[in-house]
């Protein structure tokens, strides 16, 4: 009687197992986000790789930081893992989360965030993907979108130095007026 139980009870958990469909990570959920995201898709075919965080949490009041983890990819391969650190000061309180994706346009620019301690200074700015109108300004310039949602977001944008960051913003509500620098780190794949 037991090794009956037994064995239904492992043919169940094999047949459970064959039937479930294989769930996909954290990184290739996020990939495919952002390449349902109006522009964002097309930079997958013509950039020399990219960084892809999942979740990004940020808060501040007065003060504010930000940190992430995320992988490096060239050549659609993943070649490294990244970790990102913000500081921020000014107007702001809140909290969010976001993914964040950083195309590279070239060898360059990809060896330039690999190197090991890569900043992006204030001056950087990326473009929002929300379910609502969005704008993102900076020494770039300036750019604006609007959307439905996170699955049919449209999006503007284009490489400044090198490099073309996209944000999918996830929850959680901040204001901000404030001045930040982020810091990446990056450590090859073994």
């Amino acid at each position: 009687m037991l090794r009956s139980i037994l064995i239904a009870a492992t043919i169940g958990i094999a047949t459970l197992s064959f039937a479930a469909p294989a769930r996909a990570d954290k990184y290739s959920e996020t990939i495919e986000l952002f390449k349902e995201a109006g522009e964002s898709n097309a930079f997958f075919g013509k950039s020399y790789g990219y960084a892809v965080f999942p979740t990004i949490g940020k808060g501040g009041l007065g003060i504010g930081g930000a940190y992430g983890k995320g992988r490096v990819y060239a050549g659609g391969q993943a070649v490294g893992e990244s970790s990102m650190t913000q500081l921020s000061v000014g107007f702001q309180a809140g909290g969010q989360g976001y993914s964040l994706i950083i195309f590279f346009e070239d060898k360059r620019s990809f060896d330039e965030f690999t190197s090991g301690s890569f900043e992006f200074g204030a001056q950087a700015s990326a473009v929002a993907i929300t379910a609502a109108a969005s704008a993102g300004a900076g020494t770039t310039g300036t750019a604006a979108g609007a959307s439905g949602g996170k699955n049919d977001a449209t999006t503007v944008g284009d490489y400044y130095k090198g490099m073309a960051q996209f944000v999918i913003v996830k929850g959680g509500a901040m204001y901000e007026a404030a001045i930040a620098g982020a810091k990446f780190s990056y450590k090859p794949l073994k």
